[in-house]
């Protein structure tokens, strides 16, 4: 029987004191077996005097072969503790149908003796102002210095004086080693509680969910990890931080998820250089060769199966086809046989040279094919927002990968994004999702469009305070009158 859980990103809304951060969700149909493990202590033989010892740990994760675990605990939380950092950001919403900062709380983890911060995209994702505090009660503001959504990792940087003094910093450790079973510890500010630690195991290694495994596996464990711990570091007993803490379970049982050090040591350098994960982008939806889920398997032992191609992408200009079963993309080997062995293949691709032809080499109909493929950037992943005051709503330009319904119907524009309660809007009959056509007889198409009509009709809203819109809703045009004469602002 499956079980459906929800995972969610684990940032902690001060506000409010709920779950928080961007707002996207992941059904997971996997479930988890938390094991526990018990020693069983020898009887002393009759007579003699029995003596408890403390519990002894052998693993290829620790540093030593029969260390104390306590002293091995303890060793590995002294090499990092000290450089994880309680974050604090004013971030800067539209959700609500108009233009607010809120305050939300994370972790992040020090990785560089200049003050360079690791923590997630969603922690600092619309950040106004950043403020940490650091482990020797030191307050600092920070700037981001750049973020991948795809990932949910960031990179912020403490604004440090000339007299500040050093600052701790942990390393990055390998997580390609990891076993299940390993023990790892969790750190961070959970529920905003400055700073904590968890103890738990590597319940998985390669853990795959669908729909935030684009480009990286995750890390499961069972060490808590709790709304606030986002951006913590995820360490072994080495000390050494071999994940980034991003999402939690909040039911169904004890389960957290890290981005592995792997997937971090190939995002780090590009926010660096550039800002941000300048992804290439072919436009491949691609499926393994056996799909359990699904119940489907392909009599092939290698390539992967292209499941369908975005339109006016890279790959339908190249004339690949939906059950084509691509070999090789350049000197990419791409087979593919479980879901597991996606994310990898996603991140060689997207790590491709942009604007430089490679050579595909691909079976259709049982017969081996040679297309030429020329990837582009994947550009932004989510639109940019507006607050339209009076009219008491927010839009928000289209955007392919975040909003692929619309963008089927309507491939640039804007839409409705927030609507205020209660407000003009909402009494109107304007709805999230309602693709803005156009406004008293004006075509709209970006942001800039909305925001000369928005101020030509607030500075004569005393003469005319009825607007038409024309909206898209689910491909069909609907005509809605706005009436905007009353003032819920001043109310």
């Amino acid at each position: 029987m499956n079980r459906s859980h929800t995972v969610l990103p684990v940032v902690l809304l001060c506000a409010a004191v709920v779950l928080g951060g961007c707002s996207y969700s992941q059904t997971s149909s996997h479930s988890s077996v938390t094991r526990t493990t018990s020693q069983k202590s020898t009887p002393a033989p009759a007579g003699d005097e029995t003596v408890l010892s403390a519990p002894q740990i052998v693993t290829g994760n620790t540093a030593a072969v029969g260390w104390d675990f306590r002293q091995v605990v303890s060793e590995a939380t002294d090499r990092v503790f000290p450089a994880v950092v309680f974050i604090r950001v004013l971030q800067e919403s539209h959700d609500s149908g108009k233009k607010m900062t809120q305050e939300i709380s994370g972790s992040g983890v020090i990785i560089s003796p200049d003050g360079e911060i690791l923590t997630n995209w969603h922690v600092v994702d619309k950040a106004v102002r950043v403020r940490c505090l650091l482990s020797d009660g030191r307050a600092v503001t920070a700037k981001v210095v750049g973020s991948d959504k795809d990932t949910d990792l960031a990179l912020i940087r403490l604004e440090l004086a000339d007299d500040f003094g050093p600052v701790p910093y942990a390393e990055l450790g390998d997580s390609t080693v990891l076993c299940e079973g390993d023990f790892v510890m969790a750190m961070g500010a959970p529920w905003g509680l400055s700073r904590s630690v968890s103890i738990g195991i590597t319940s998985c290694t390669r853990r795959y969910l669908q729909d935030n495994s684009q480009y990286s596996l995750w890390l499961q464990t069972d060490a808590a990890i709790s709304p606030g711990n986002s951006g913590g570091p995820l360490v072994n007993t080495k000390g050494k931080v071999v994940g980034i803490n991003t999402l939690g379970m909040m039911s169904g049982g004890d389960m957290g998820f890290a981005v592995p050090a792997e997937t971090i040591n190939y995002i780090i350098p590009q926010l660096r250089e550039h800002g941000q994960m300048n992804w290439s982008w072919t436009g491949l939806q691609l499926q393994p060769l056996k799909d359990f889920n699904r119940d489907i398997y392909f009599h092939a032992t290698e390539g992967v199966i292209v499941a369908e191609t975005d339109p006016e992408s890279p790959a339908r200009r190249a004339g690949i086809l939906a059950n084509d079963r691509i070999l090789t993309i350049g000197d990419i080997d791409c087979t593919v046989l479980h879901d597991e062995d996606l994310p990898i293949l996603n991140r060689r691709i997207g790590l491709l040279a942009k604007h430089e032809p490679v050579m595909v080499t691909l079976v259709r109909e049982d017969k081996q094919v040679q297309v030429e493929l020329t990837p582009r950037e994947k550009g932004k992943v989510e639109g940019e927002e507006l607050d339209c005051p009076r009219w008491d709503f927010t839009v928000k330009t289209i955007n392919q990968f975040d909003n692929r319904d619309l963008y089927f119907h309507r491939k640039e524009g804007v839409f409705i994004f927030g609507i205020k309660q209660p407000g003009n809007a909402s009494n109107s009959g304007l709805r999230e999702q309602d693709i803005v056509l156009q406004i008293e007889g004006q075509d709209v198409t970006t942001l800039e469009d909305v925001q000369t009509v928005h101020k030509d009709a607030i500075a004569n809203v005393d003469k005319k305070f009825r607007y038409v819109f024309v909206v898209l809703r689910n491909g069909l045009r609907r005509q809605v009158v706005l009436d905007f004469s009353r003032d819920y602002k001043r109310e």
